[in-house]
């Protein structure tokens, strides 16, 4: 039996409808697997990993170890997807050749090893590999008919990655939930990749709180040739001083002269291939988070439709048939009009980007779909990746730019115009289309009337918060994260509420929590460390260094930042503390400055105020029974939210449900005080 392997269930389904026409699924110990009598070949599908790494279980208990001890803890290997495992374990005695077709890439290849890992013990059948970058029919057969061997050091680097991450997420994560007193289910998450992140998010926040916004004016005037108007700025831009602006306001007269006029042609080239940082940035564009875009761009790739979506290359291979790509698309009727046109050119020649691997293809289309096979939310990013391949393949658009010198009583002013003079690229991709600038045709001595001009006042803006389609592309940049996991590091500082809102703003708990570390361990802040990892990852891919090396370099790194972290632990836990009470909807407690929260008693779930300090600080908050809500008033003397209350329903004399009227209940703090004898307030 020919045993074939994928990463996903939908990645069998769709790999044994091509090669066997004859398959039917069965269920295997849960797992369904696709057979083929007339081929004698089963193909299943994994869910992702099947194992995963972790610290033996006496290490799960945070208070049985110091969280450095994790540093020189053992790591196990513990399966997650025990059905598959027996699926697998049951298949491999029957197998007299296995084929492992995961995704290829390091994650997919470390998948696929812990599959053969589990698989060759009972077997003696050889084992070979099939790498392929889409779903397309001749693409899926062409990559089983020439296989070639398990890359053993690809899969090393993704292992050395889930080690690395372990031990550094773990041990920092414990160190600063002990420290700031948020163990549990709200404990606080580092990690190597996630706070260099946070960090670079929260030093803009600081810049736009920094940012201190001062007036300037500008002078403007709206100008006629015959009844076409058009505005004109004053050529000195922004005036600092308001009397130098209305003086300048003051003076200007009826008329005005046209002292010079320049015209010419501006070429814009057409984008490059779209890598996934550049998809990322394009979706973002458009309304998708980079965790949204990529969920819908795997479902896209698995259905056939783009190619595989997690690559650095911004170069098509040559091996890619460009002409015959574009004619899928000519009888579509979304997609005929630009097919058909690129096909009228003598030559195809592709944009490139600056990197180029032999790994898998920019992102491309590989089949053409119509609307009705697809939800909006799918559509509209795969006619992203079909225009912006088109586009790829298409001229330069061209720019027809003016800028005319104008003197109204003596004050120079300008007015410029653009207009799309050659379609070129932009004929097949709308994106961030520039609004054309018309200004009607003007020559050197036309007399002009001035029909209004204006005194604007106005301030200077702060910078703006990097959106996610910027931050993915920084993080390339500094080495922060890969292709298959940047958009992840930003979806865990969502799910931690280390971040809100998009463009993302960091909550106080996070801005607070890189407070602490910048200020008594930077390097778990900083880029460099995390990056220099990745480039040892890298290594151990191309065979350049060993998996234990990097490792044992790793530990070291981390032995460091605990050597610090230690040291100010008491320091980190105050600031921790203040930033999280900051977070809390009622406030810090009075007593040790602990965020406050809302907890409910086990017998009769009566609710109550606690603090978050337990179980060293025990203060307490009894509330009435009912819906509570915190007001924006804070307490003079306690800092505490004013609490709001709602009752429960009751039952009236007539039967009828009768609604509780909110009232305001104060401070809880100034509550509780108010029942106590003087001595102990």
């Amino acid at each position: 039996m020919h045993l074939i392997i994928t990463e996903k269930h939908d990645a069998a389904n769709k790999i044994a409808g091509i090669l066997f026409p004859d398959r039917s699924a069965e269920r295997h110990g849960g797992v369904t697997v696709y057979r083929s009598k007339a081929a004698g070949a089963a193909v299943v599908g994994l869910a992702g990993h099947i194992v995963e790494l972790d610290f033996p279980r006496e290490y799960s208990r945070w208070s049985a170890h110091p969280p450095s001890a994790l540093i020189g803890a053992p790591i196990v290997s513990v399966p997650t997807k025990k059905d598959i495992v027996g699926a697998l374990a049951s298949l491999a005695p029957s197998a007299t050749k296995v084929t492992i077709a995961t995704d290829y890439d390091r994650e997919g290849e470390l998948i696929g090893v812990e599959a053969y890992n589990i698989v060759h013990r009972l077997t003696k059948a050889p084992f070979n590999r099939v790498r392929y970058s889409s779903f397309a029919q001749q693409e899926i057969r062409q990559a089983f008919a020439k296989p070639v061997p398990l890359d053993f050091n690809l899969a090393a680097a993704g292992e050395c990655r889930q080690e690395i991450d372990l031990v550094w997420g773990a041990a920092l994560t414990r160190f600063v939930s002990l420290a700031g007193n948020k163990a549990g289910k709200d404990f606080l998450s580092v990690g190597r990749v996630q706070t260099p992140l946070l960090a670079i998010i929260v030093d803009r926040e600081k810049e736009i709180q920094a940012f201190v916004s001062k007036p300037y004016w500008e002078v403007v005037a709206i100008l006629l040739k015959g009844q076409e108007a058009f505005l004109a700025k004053h050529a000195k831009g922004r005036f600092e001083k308001k009397d130098e602006a209305m003086a300048v306001h003051k003076k200007l007269g009826k008329t005005a002269a046209v002292k010079n006029v320049l015209k010419g042609r501006r070429k814009e080239p057409a984008p490059v291939p779209f890598s996934t940082t550049e998809f990322l940035k394009a979706a973002a564009a458009i309304g998708y988070s980079a965790a949204s875009a990529m969920q819908v761009a795997e479902e896209l790739y698995i259905n056939g439709w783009i190619s595989y979506p997690r690559t650095d290359n911004t170069v098509y291979p040559s091996t890619l048939d460009l002409r015959q790509t574009v004619g899928l698309f000519k009888a579509s009727p979304d997609f005929a009009q630009s097919a058909l046109e690129l096909l009228s050119q003598k030559t195809l020649e592709a944009t490139r980007g600056k990197v180029e691997s032999k790994d898998h293809p920019p992102i491309y289309p590989v089949a053409c779909a119509s609307k009705t096979q697809m939800d909006e939310r799918k559509w509209k990013l795969y006619e992203l990746v079909v225009r912006r391949f088109f586009a790829t393949l298409s001229p330069a658009c061209e720019w027809e730019v003016v800028k005319a010198d104008i003197d109204i009583s003596g004050e120079p002013f300008i007015a410029d115009g653009r207009r799309l003079a050659v379609p070129g690229w932009r004929r097949h991709y709308p994106y961030g289309m520039p609004k054309d600038e018309i200004i009607p045709p003007l020559t050197a001595g036309d007399i002009l009337a001035v029909k209004k001009a204006d005194l604007l006042e106005k301030k200077t803006e702060p910078p703006k918060r990097y959106g996610q389609g910027r931050l993915i592309e920084m993080m390339e940049k500094l080495g922060l994260g890969t292709k298959a996991t940047r958009h992840e590091a930003l979806s865990k500082l969502y799910s931690r509420g280390y971040i809100e809102a998009n463009p993302p703003k960091p909550t106080q708990t996070g801005i607070t929590l890189i407070d602490a570390l910048k200020a008594h361990a930077s390097a778990i802040t900083g880029p460099e460390m995390t990056s220099r990892l990745e480039s040892d990852m890298d290594g151990i891919a191309e065979s350049r260094l060993q998996k234990g090396q990097v490792i044992a370099e790793s530990k070291a790194m981390l032995r460091a930042v605990f050597d610090q972290l230690e040291l100010h632990r008491n320091d980190i836990g105050r600031t921790l503390r203040s930033g999280a009470a900051m977070d809390s909807p009622i406030g810090p407690c009075p007593r040790c400055g602990s965020p406050l929260i809302v907890r409910e008693t086990h017998a009769d779930r009566r609710k109550f105020i606690a603090c978050t300090g337990f179980p060293e600080c025990r203060n307490t908050y009894n509330v009435p029974p009912g819906t509570l809500k915190f007001d924006k008033k804070v307490c003079e003397k306690h800092k505490l939210h004013l609490v709001k209350v709602t009752p429960p329903s009751v039952i009236d004399s007539a039967g009828k449900k009768v609604k509780g009227k909110a009232y305001d209940y104060g401070c809880p703090a100034c509550r509780k005080e108010a029942f106590l004898p003087p001595a102990l307030r």
